[in-house]
C-alpha cells in the first residue's frame, strides 16, 4: 500500500508542476485567464497530495500498537474496551 500511496503522490506532483510549467510557458501567450486558472488548480494539488500521502490504509495497523508505557496502554485499553492479556 506505501508503494501505491508513493506513485500516486510523485503523479500528482509531477502534474501540479507539469500545470504551472504549461501555464506560464505556453498557455499565457494565448490566455492569461486561463493560465491563470490553471495554477490556481496547481495550487490545490500539493495539499490533496499531502492528504493522499499520509492516509492510512485497512492494512496499517497502527492503531492498535503498543506505545510500551504498560500504565498507558491499560488506560486506553479500558476506554476502548479491549480485554489485555497477561
Amino acid at each position: 500500500m506505501y508503494a501505491r500511496r508513493k506513485h500516486m503522490y510523485f503523479a500528482m506532483m509531477g502534474l501540479c508542476i507539469g500545470l504551472f510549467v504549461l501555464a506560464w510557458g505556453v498557455v499565457r501567450l494565448w490566455s492569461i485567464p486561463a493560465a491563470v486558472a490553471m495554477c490556481v488548480v496547481a495550487m490545490v494539488i500539493p495539499p490533496a497530495a499531502a492528504i493522499v500521502a499520509n492516509r492510512r490504509g485497512p492494512d496499517d495497523r497502527w492503531w492498535d500498537d503498543p506505545s510500551g508505557d504498560r500504565k498507558s496502554d491499560e488506560w486506553w485499553d479500558e476506554l476502548d474496551g479491549k480485554k489485555r492479556r497477561p
